[in-house]
């Protein structure tokens, strides 16, 4: 009978540890689905900030090629009124 009862405390004491263990295994399990959720998220982050900083390096050529005509246009502008004055003065 005690060797029953030993046995009947072993098997109980293996169930609860196998049930201890699926519940560690579960928690890693969703903690590993967090983290590659995590991971992903980083990954797409980082594509945004890539199309982003291609965006940006655009822009700033545009607004260099902006300006640049707009010096021109300005520098334009002065010779005409030059001109202009020239042709008032005489």
């Amino acid at each position: 009978m005690a060797s029953e009862a030993t046995l009947k405390q072993v098997l109980e004491r293996l169930a609860k540890s196998l049930s201890t263990l699926e519940n560690a295994v579960e928690m890693r399990l969703e903690h590993e689905g967090d983290f590659a959720e995590a991971e992903e998220e980083v990954q797409r982050m980082n594509m945004d900030r890539r199309k982003l900083a291609q965006e940006l390096d655009a822009s700033e050529g545009r607004a260099e090629r902006l300006e640049a005509a707009n010096k021109e246009v300005s520098r334009r502008l002065v010779a005409a009124m030059e001109s202009i004055r020239t042709v008032l003065d005489r």
